[in-house]
């Protein structure tokens, strides 16, 4: 009886260790993945149309607006 009644009562307390060992590997991996790429480039805001213009055939068919 001992082995497997230790193994009930124990058993919440080994699940939350083996995951906070689990998300502190994953947080070490991250910041050095992190260090080792450098700061993230912003990317530009995709611009949005503006409600008070109307939408033209030209405004549609131009790619460089």
């Amino acid at each position: 009886m001992g082995i497997h009644y230790d193994y009930k009562s124990t058993k919440g307390n080994k699940l939350m260790e083996k995951q906070a060992k689990r998300e502190k590997k994953l947080a070490e991996k991250k910041a050095k993945r992190e260090a080792k790429e450098g700061p993230k480039i912003q990317e530009e805001p995709k611009k949005t149309l503006d409600a008070s213009k109307p939408i033209t055939l030209d405004f549609l068919t131009n790619p460089d607006k």
